[in-house]
């Protein structure tokens, strides 16, 4: 493994926060910036889950890390959150929000309080954690930011407004901190996965024939592993992807493609 680590190109090596860190596309994309010698903060809902992988990334690639159990729907959370991670890693120069959640409500089932659990942590935190990081960003050349978006952002379901309200809100928000931060260095993309074999789509898969279904709007005929998009968000952190911000990379085997 060292040999191939030796020749990725690493780029910044200012830390990174990622927040739903301790499981699917936010702990993919932990462990391949681990992988190239990125300190990491793990920021997850899950403590015990985001303590485990904090040192599992630890043990396996020996840098600094640190896990923070954070409910990322109160600001005085990220506050505390970013002063118990500046005590292990002083030096933060990327933040990649991958926490988000999914509830299935049409349009005729919605209640205030469900549309405001999910826009609060996928479009909502990431503004807020954005805001409380700017500091560091600014002050550490190289900084990026990514910020874990979904082809729902684009095709839309009927199931989850809430979901592809928020998803297609941060490729706005994504935009205009990428217009905002530029002058001062910091570049800011999103990731559009498609059907990726996650906790959160666990359950979905369960449901019989859906996994098929899956597999035959997508044009690669298969669903994505995690660190499938990991690569991605590695990528678009490093120098490789310098002159690259205010877009969107969509990373789905060709579901968009071809449903246009």
């Amino acid at each position: 493994m060292l040999p191939a680590m030796a020749s990725m190109t690493v780029g910044p090596t200012t830390g990174v926060v990622i927040t739903g860190g301790a499981s699917g596309i936010g702990e993919a994309s932990a462990i391949a910036l681990a992988e190239v010698g990125r300190p990491i903060a793990i920021w997850d809902l899950d403590g015990d889950k985001a303590e485990g992988v904090a040192r599992s990334l630890k043990e396996r690639f020996d840098v600094a890390t640190v896990a923070v159990q954070i409910d990322l729907t109160g600001s005085d959370a990220i506050e505390a959150a970013l002063e118990v991670t500046h005590g292990e890693l002083p030096s933060i120069g990327a933040l990649v929000h991958a926490a988000g959640v999914v509830q299935v409500a049409p349009v005729d089932d919605l209640t205030e309080q469900s549309w405001s659990a999910v826009l609060d942590v996928n479009l909502r935190a990431h503004a807020f954690v954005v805001q409380s990081l700017l500091p560091d960003l600014c002050r550490n050349a190289g900084s990026a930011v990514v910020g874990i978006a979904s082809i729902d952002a684009m095709l839309g379901h009927g199931a989850i407004p809430a979901y592809c309200a928020s998803k297609a809100g941060l490729l706005g928000l994504t935009r205009s901190l990428a217009d905002h931060l530029a002058p001062h260095g910091v570049r800011v993309n999103a990731v559009c996965p498609g059907y990726v074999e996650t906790p959160m789509l666990e359950l979905a898969l369960s449901v019989p024939g859906l996994r098929q279904n899956l597999e035959r709007q997508t044009l690669l005929g298969r669903l994505a592993r995690p660190e499938e998009v990991g690569r991605v968000v590695r990528f678009l952190l490093s120098d490789e992807a310098s002159y690259v911000t205010a877009t969107e990379l969509v990373v789905d085997g060709g579901v968009v493609s071809s449903q246009r």
